[in-house]
């Protein structure tokens, strides 16, 4: 039977469907950059001490009450306590200097029994002055990003399934409708608790939607401009989002209005419907190639191109016993199926581990790159517009395994060598903090195409979404990774660099998918080949075992 690119070759790769498709589907993603990394205003913490309230002090006393700190070898103001107020008020009263009549270590200390007050420098407010996220509170300031990150984990989980079992299109809309509403509908949270309920529910249609975007672009495209999307086309749609964030922040600094503003894009979100169509190969799995050959009559006819009088044929002759024998459904069980699936899957499930977790450890750390937040963030979504053309350029010329490869190990190395930089360099940190985003979203847009590559069209979405969903478990212990250290400065990179390396040695077992066709079934994943080490046998010959041994994963079953 052929393959749908070869059914389909009659469209040509560029024609005005392919660019109405391309656009729309990069269009849809743009929200997706402001929302999944708003966290970094929303939830920053300002400078603060403890209010101090109008109280007959003297100007030398009003100074005083806030007792100095050393955090990080600075001497800062202290955040969570401040000298009895009415000791100070006594001393004032009766004339006494600070610092010269009266030792202020001596002097008992008290928490922030009055509140809190904040800087306003740089933000008018976010949820932490609002719900007063500090000092015993502190904990729930980085969980809240860990919050949303867990609905982002289960919307990756459920929305590949539901995707695969309902198509990609319905998913699509109804995770831009979940991810516009709850955006708008945070604005009105009337404590902390209610807010982190719709950030969490905000999360289930963040990454669910870009997904299922790639997804359905990855099997309407195809040859060069699928790999264009796959690499550039979703990645600058997230990019450019993700560089305007800072933008909007800037002129709206306060977190409502910032989430009024991150809000109103999603509006537009109905009008694509019209312009995005259902995926043909989707439907062929599902038996339904009437539907398929009509979207494709209509793509012929926006190419001005004459379609073959029946175009699936192959499929057709398949199509009535599919209705009289129900369609086998797949589910995340499936892809532990055979031992093919499982391999793939496991080794896939680390790597993307590895790449989520760095690339938002390293993302929820721009506040140390510069010490303007909004020129930071800059900096930090910028990196990522090289990084998105290098895929492309990856994936259009060089195997998909060696490309997975060396970024892991570039990453690593990156991220090993930050601890051996003198401090008077500080510059250099930088600089190798962001050749290792650099490689981690290189890396993570490759393994988008790299994972749709190797799974069946019936599984497709279902292993894209559960590798999602893994990753986002290091995306959800992100938050926390930074506060390592704590305990010793520089071990967030060491853990990160070894997780990539780690994930570099495990891609040398994955099968390579690079200038194959996508495989229709689970069958044809099967005949993919998989490299497997060569091991010396007594009844191999000199001339034999000189070559490397590759079985085809059909042996490996039958030798197991």
């Amino acid at each position: 039977m052929k393959n749908y690119d070869d059914t389909t070759a009659f469209l040509g790769q560029w024609g005005r469907f392919q660019q109405i498709v391309f656009f729309m589907l990069c269009a849809s993603i743009f929200p997706n950059g402001f929302g999944a990394l708003s966290v970094v205003f929303v939830t920053d913490i300002p400078r603060h001490h403890c209010l101090v309230p109008e109280v007959n002090l003297t100007q030398d006393w009003h100074n005083a009450i806030i007792p100095l700190e050393v955090v990080n070898g600075k001497q800062e103001l202290s955040r969570c306590s401040r000298y009895r107020l009415d000791v100070v008020r006594n001393l004032s009263a009766q004339g006494f200097i600070p610092g010269r009549d009266v030792n202020l270590t001596d002097l008992e200390q008290e928490g922030c029994v009055d509140g809190w007050s904040y800087s306003r420098d740089i933000y008018q407010s976010t949820i932490v002055s609002e719900f007063d996220l500090v000092c015993s509170e502190q904990w729930k300031q980085p969980f809240t990003s860990t919050v949303f990150f867990l609905g982002v984990l289960f919307g990756s989980f459920f929305s590949g399934q539901l995707s695969d079992r309902f198509g990609r299109k319905p998913v699509l809309f109804l995770t831009m409708a979940v991810q516009t509403m709850f955006t708008f509908a945070e604005i009105f949270s009337p404590s902390w608790t209610v807010f982190a309920i719709l950030f969490f529910i905000n999360g289930l249609g963040q990454c669910s939607n870009y997904v299922s975007a790639f997804v359905l672009g990855t099997e309407i495209l195809t040859g060069d401009v699928r790999v264009l999307f796959s690499s550039m086309g979703v990645g600058l749609g997230f990019v450019f989002g993700y560089m305007m964030l800072p933008l909007f922040a800037y002129f709206f600094r306060a977190w409502k209005s910032l989430l009024l503003a991150l809000s109103v894009p999603g509006l537009l979100y109905p009008t694509l419907w019209w312009f995005i169509p259902e995926s043909p190969r989707w439907l062929l799995s599902q038996g339904r190639v009437e539907e398929a050959e009509a979207i494709v009559r209509k793509a012929a006819t926006k190419n001005k191109v004459e379609a073959p009088r029946v175009i699936f044929e192959d499929y057709s002759a398949h199509a009535d016993e599919t209705k009289k024998h129900p369609k086998e459904h797949y589910n995340v069980f499936s892809l532990l199926r055979t031992r093919n699936l499982r391999n793939t899957t496991v080794i896939l499930c680390l790597v993307w581990f590895a790449l989520s977790i760095g690339y938002f450890a390293l993302s929820l750390n721009t506040s140390r790159l510069h010490a303007d937040p909004y020129i930071s963030c800059f900096i930090s979504a910028a990196v990522e517009v090289p990084a998105y053309i290098s895929s492309w350029l990856v994936m259009r010329y060089l195997p998909r395994r060696l490309s997975a490869i060396c970024i892991l190990l570039l990453v690593g190395g990156s991220l090993y060598f930050i601890q051996l930089v003198p401090q008077s360099l500080s510059n250099l940190s930088v600089a190798l903090e962001m050749l290792g985003k650099f490689g981690i979203t290189t890396g993570t847009a490759l393994m988008f195409a790299y994972t749709a590559e190797l799974y069946p069209t019936v599984l497709r979405n279902t292993a894209t979404g559960t590798c999602t969903t893994v990753s986002r478990v290091g995306s959800c212990i992100s938050p926390f990774l930074l506060q390592l250290s704590i305990y010793f400065k520089y071990l967030p990179y060491i853990t990160l660099g070894t997780l990539a390396v780690v994930s570099a040695f495990a891609t040398l077992f994955l099968p390579e998918s690079f200038g194959r066709p996508l495989p229709e079934t689970i069958q044809q994943m099967h005949k993919r080949e998989r490299w497997v080490p060569s091991i010396k046998c007594p009844f191999i010959t000199r001339k034999e075992h000189s070559k490397p041994v590759v079985l085809l994963e059909s042996q490996l079953l039958q030798l197991t």
